[in-house]
């Protein structure tokens, strides 16, 4: 309620005369307040009501009307008595009172109460002492009208509301006629609306069931196309290796002598049928990749072996004026399947060099700090591609027409096999190009956090080494001692279990073919004993192990292939094996 106020009127009440004064000078102190002309007529009617029904009060009754200021400008009807009496709020008077005006509030004791009411002033109304002593001053000079005149304006103002009711009413009637029309007209629309959603809806029905009829037989056709490439790659292989033995037997000096144009032709068919066999392995080998027959085996691998390979593979394929640039990669091991990524990268270096006439072909990989994955780019300063074909490319059996893709054939299907290798892979492969400057072909893989916390895995410590070829124990003696580890060195499975039962070893490095009991069987022996089950275990092994295998092997130890192995190879296994059964370097 407001608390700052300053009072324009006081009236003490004693009879009906008095009411009608009551609401003469709220009418007035509500004009020159600036209310409008109906809510002067409420604030005055207000007074009335008010007064009329506390007159009938027992005690002394006075009537104030004070302009206050806070919170929002407003006129503050106060009506004030002494002695008791009934709940002022039972009262209609009282409560017709608190209907017209804008806030109501009824104090009572034994000794007399209260009832202030609020009506706030227009928006931008000031309220100050000037203002205050402007309106008492007006009402003091007015003087006051007899009874008759006073019942004459309430009955004016009466015929006033009366009109003002009726045009409402007219107006709302009118409104309320419109309102019907536009009803009809909503319903008549709604029901033609709900009769082409209808429609509508059995058509989409129809199109989503063509659509799934369409997907199955669009599905069915690729399912098909894979089988026809993988049964025509089969089919097409075996005449092929029978040509190129064939070949082969003709060039070999102790089958008989041919003289130089025989020599030349048979070497023409032996070439031909060489590129034509690798094609067929490649359509073959997009077709597994279809079909979903290929799996990564994802373990630890030496990725400066892998570039060595590739170096020693394709140099000698770059032509006279190109060379072939393998750098030293900056990470030594990464989480991947070396068989596939080699296929990736001998893809991307192979189509560098075909395309490209004189310069270089480079291969780089390094770690991204931004997001920890392993980053390798092979770049060209080769023909390059233009933009319109940059996505194109990476469609199967698509090609940039050009005399360089004409002298150097092929299928086009060596970047999408890419792709699909690397997604495989968990990764991306992406390019950037430009005509005449070269392409930037960007492989990105995903790397394991074990495998980058190499000094976190050494010391290596008291190391049980078991497998049956000296020689294998015998290298591994030698990377282990590099990293300070301790070795003890068993041939069998009886002779690992007794070096297990004569002390519980830091790490084991485990071959599974071994005299029985097999390393498998070592194994599940370490897991069912509560001393060894959380001592980490690298399998070393150069079985070929099937996919479910390697699956039901990697629940408790680390795999790691004979072929990869190297020093931060076997750092980056024995972090995940410590990782595989929770134990701190």
């Amino acid at each position: 309620m407001t608390t700052a106020r300053a009072e324009v009127f006081r009236l003490r009440v004693r009879g009906e005369q008095d009411v009608f004064v009551a609401r003469q000078r709220g009418r007035e102190v509500a004009a020159l307040a600036g209310l409008e002309h109906q809510d002067q007529i409420r604030v005055a009617t207000a007074l009335s009501e008010l007064s009329r029904e506390l007159a009938t009060l027992p005690g002394e009754v006075t009537i104030t009307i004070s302009l206050g200021a806070e919170p929002t400008p407003a006129l503050v009807l106060t009506a004030e008595w002494a002695g008791g009496g009934g709940n002022p709020e039972d009262l209609e008077g009282v409560r017709a009172a608190a209907r017209l005006t804008d806030g109501c509030e009824v104090r009572q004791a034994d000794t007399g109460g209260s009832v202030r009411l609020i009506k706030r002033l227009p928006p931008g109304s000031g309220v100050d002492p000037d203002q205050a002593e402007r309106i008492r001053s007006a009402v003091r000079e007015s003087r006051p009208a007899d009874a008759l005149a006073t019942l004459r304006s309430q009955n004016q103002d009466l015929l006033e509301a009366l009109e003002s009711l009726q045009a409402r009413q007219e107006d709302l009637l009118r409104v309320n006629a419109e309102l019907e029309e536009t009803n009809r007209g909503v319903l008549a629309l709604h029901a033609e609306l709900s009769e082409e959603l209808e429609e509508t809806n059995r058509g989409v029905v129809a199109l989503y069931a063509e659509l799934d009829d369409a997907s199955t037989r669009l599905r069915e056709a690729s399912e098909a196309k894979t089988r026809f490439w993988a049964n025509v790659s089969h089919e097409l292989r075996t005449p092929l290796n029978s040509v190129l033995g064939i070949s082969r037997l003709l060039l070999d000096p102790e089958g008989g002598a041919l003289d130089a144009e025989q020599r030349h032709q048979v070497e023409l068919i032996r070439d031909a049928g060489a590129m034509l066999l690798s094609l067929v392995n490649e359509l073959l080998d997009v077709a597994k990749a279809e079909s979903g027959q290929i799996e990564a085996v994802i373990v630890p691998t030496d990725l400066g072996a892998v570039f060595d390979e590739l170096r020693a593979t394709l140099r000698p394929v770059a032509g006279a004026e190109v060379e072939l640039v393998v750098e030293r990669p900056e990470i030594d091991v990464v989480w991947t399947d070396p068989v596939l990524l080699g296929r990736i990268l001998r893809n991307l270096v192979s189509n560098g060099l075909k395309f490209t006439e004189r310069g270089e072909v480079r291969v780089r990989a390094g770690l991204d700090p931004g997001n920890g994955e392993v980053v390798v780019r092979v770049s060209d300063t080769g023909i390059g591609i233009p933009a319109e074909h940059q996505q194109r490319v990476f469609e199967e059996f698509y090609q940039v027409r050009g005399h360089l893709q004409a002298a150097s054939g092929g299928t086009g299907l060596g970047l999408p096999y890419s792709r699909r290798l690397a997604a495989i892979l968990g990764g991306s492969l992406g390019m950037e190009s430009e005509p005449g400057r070269g392409t930037v072909l960007t492989l990105r893989l995903p790397a394991r956090p074990a495998g980058e916390a190499a000094a976190g895995v050494v010391p290596l410590g008291r190391v049980l080494v078991v497998d049956d070829d000296p020689a294998v124990r015998a290298l591994l003696r030698r990377i282990v001692e590099g990293f300070e580890g301790q070795v003890t060195e068993a041939g069998s499975g009886p002779e690992a279990q007794r070096a297990l039962a004569a002390a519980v070893p830091d790490l084991v490095l485990l071959d599974l073919d071994i005299p029985a009991p097999t390393g498998s069987e070592v194994l599940a022996g370490m897991r069912a004993e509560p001393a060894l089950a959380a001592v980490p275990v690298v399998v070393v092994t150069a079985a070929q192990l099937t996919d479910a295998r390697r699956r039901d092997l990697g629940r408790t130890a680390v795999v790691v292939d004979k072929a990869q192995l190297s020093g931060p190879v076997l750092v980056a296994a024995v972090g995940a094996a410590r990782d595989l059964v929770g134990r701190a370097p």
